[in-house]
């Protein structure tokens, strides 16, 4: 499938804005501070609002801002249509909706529909309510096992380690694919189907133009009786008929959440979060009577690797040209170690990471990273993302060519991930997902790198983030690359702002001539290349006005240039 980009057409009026957008996820809580307590707000949004349409990005997903006791992060929702007061109020929301709408940027927000929290008021209703009550209803509810139902219903493991069950007071269980404090809503109850149609107007009707939707694979579930054990999951399929993840089913609940996107003009966007067993279940999510796109992560788990590289590329363009979607390409986000690091690793082979079924955690080590190499591999794979078809998914600070922040104090993790393992389970992928949610550095000093108020008394009277940030990131704050040559921050306005003027039909042409050994090109509508040099020596370049690189070009003896290793340029032929 061949569509030309649109860049001509008014913000509000594209409906296809999305196809090609780059979009910047911004983890609130860790962006900016604007009240100096240590925990970024909607008003330090606000004010950085200039530095977002500096960088040329198109949107902002905002993950979540609602009310929270935040056992995970804010994904367990205590009200899906409210701000949680730490973070700001429904009217800064609105200030800031219209802030980035002005600078000519659209906003996409998270939304949590598998469970909501336990401090809900449909939770603690349930609770007050008892067995067999209308209010446990909305959850999954069930007697225990064993002689006077004192163990769980079945032997299910949460993602977050533990049991997948907990007994309330009178005596039942409830379900939590996650966390305890986030209990899986009832899904084939009409009330919760129709409360978040109630949440999916009320945010588009206050400017949201769009939604990245958790875990989009696990609403609806087959939980008839008997159970089966975890054995049993684990050998059953996941072709749409597994009685907890990726059923046929779910996509009733996103037809109809259609219907509710395409009431506003133009229509709202979504975008799946969905760990599924294959591009085909995949491509469910993203088709157009559904959610319209769902991301791809395959480069994410990727090696810095050429061949890998292309299959990813190539499985996913067939892909997304199947179901009419356009491709998702995401080399970082809040819940994996940062690119950087992990391109300063030893290659992958599935060791460096752990993949569940619903998605990837990991953490940091402090030792073994080559940073260097690291930043060098990262800068390229950006390079590449950014020249694909499709919409690219940065995440906050990967403009910075920020490292994992390993350094954090077992008393000072957040991660529920972290705390539900043990320490003999603390490996490189046992730390949690902390390291890479540590609050961004602005400036070169100040008691938060510039995350707060300078003067501002802060978490513990001491102007502190509310998680600890390292010394280094004094040289890789925004002050630091803001305006300097050769900064990765330059590299990503150069390389955005470039992306806009050259995009257009959503396809590539690999170059067979170039594309050798270590080396991956492809080209573009227009008439310009992208060429990668994966390997540790140079390459030469082909003709060509040179547009942007990663890294700067070489010069040999004789004088022509060369591609450097694990380095990227765009060039105009």
């Amino acid at each position: 499938m061949s569509l030309t980009a649109r860049a001509d057409v008014p913000l509000g009026i594209d409906a296809d804005w999305w196809r090609q957008a780059v979009v910047y996820q911004i983890y609130p809580r860790s962006f900016a501070d604007g009240t100096g307590d240590g925990i970024g707000d909607l008003r330090g949004i606000i004010s950085r609002v200039p530095y977002l349409q500096q960088l040329g990005i198109d949107a902002v997903w905002l993950s979540p801002f609602y009310p929270s006791a935040l056992a995970d992060g804010g994904y367990d929702v205590d009200d899906y249509r409210d701000v949680d007061p730490r973070i700001g109020t429904l009217e800064d929301f609105g200030e800031m909706s219209r802030a980035l709408h002005a600078a000519g940027i659209r906003l996409i927000v998270d939304i949590v529909p598998n469970h909501s929290s336990n401090r809900h008021v449909w939770f603690q209703e349930a609770l007050a309510a008892g067995r067999g009550s209308a209010a446990r209803e909305r959850y999954i509810f069930r007697e225990g096992a064993g002689e006077n139902g004192e163990l769980p219903p079945a032997d299910w493991t949460s993602a977050f380690g533990g049991p997948a069950w907990t007994q309330v007071e009178d005596g039942q269980w409830y379900l939590h694919t996650f966390a305890r404090e986030q209990p899986d809503l009832n899904w084939d109850h009409p009330e919760v189907r129709e409360d978040f149609l109630t949440t999916l107007r009320f945010w588009s009707d206050r400017g949201v133009d769009g939604f990245r939707v958790d875990v989009a694979q696990c609403l609806t579930k087959d939980l008839r009786e008997p159970l089966p054990t975890s054995a049993q999951l684990a050998e059953m399929p996941q072709d749409g008929t597994h009685p907890l993840v990726d059923r046929d089913d779910v996509h009733e609940i996103y037809a109809a959440w259609r219907r509710v996107f395409d009431e506003y003009t133009p229509p709202r966007t979504a975008v799946a979060e969905a760990w599924v067993s294959s591009p085909a279940r995949r491509a469910k999510y993203a088709s157009p009577q559904g959610l319209g796109q769902a991301f791809n992560f395959d480069l994410l788990v990727a090696d810095f690797e050429p061949h890998a590289f292309r299959r990813i590329v190539t499985e996913n363009l067939a892909q997304s040209a199947q179901t009419g979607s356009s491709s998702t390409w995401v080399l970082s986000n809040h819940d994996v170690v940062r690119h950087a690091t992990r391109y300063g690793l030893p290659p992958l082979e599935g060791r460096t990471v752990k993949q569940g079924a619903e998605w990837i955690m990991a953490g940091a080590p402090a030792a073994g990273i080559d940073r260097e190499l690291g930043v060098r591999r990262a800068r390229a794979a950006t390079l590449f993302e950014l020249a694909l078809p499709g919409s690219a998914y940065l995440y906050q600070g990967e403009e910075l060519g920020l490292h994992e922040v390993a350094e954090i104090p077992d008393a000072q993790r957040q991660d529920p991930a972290f705390w539900r393992t043990t320490a003999a389970d603390r490996s490189f992928d046992g730390l949690g997902r902390d390291g890479c949610r540590v609050p961004l550095p602005w400036a070169r000093s100040g008691a938060s790198f510039g995350f707060g108020p300078d003067d501002a008394a802060g978490v513990d009277g001491k102007g502190s983030a509310h998680l600890p940030q390292p010394a280094w990131f004094a040289d890789s704050s925004v002050e630091a690359e803001d305006g300097t040559p050769g900064s990765t921050l330059e590299m990503y306005r150069t390389a955005l702002h470039l992306r806009r003027t050259l995009q257009g039909a959503e396809d590539l042409a690999w170059d067979e001539e170039l594309s050798r050994d270590q080396v991956l090109a492809f080209t573009r509508p227009g008439g310009w290349l992208c060429l990668t040099n994966f390997g540790d020596a140079p390459i030469g370049l082909p003709d060509g006005e040179v547009l942007v690189t990663s890294t700067p070009l070489e010069t040999t003896a004789t004088g022509p240039a060369v591609l450097p290793a694990a380095t990227t340029a765009w060039l105009r032929r």
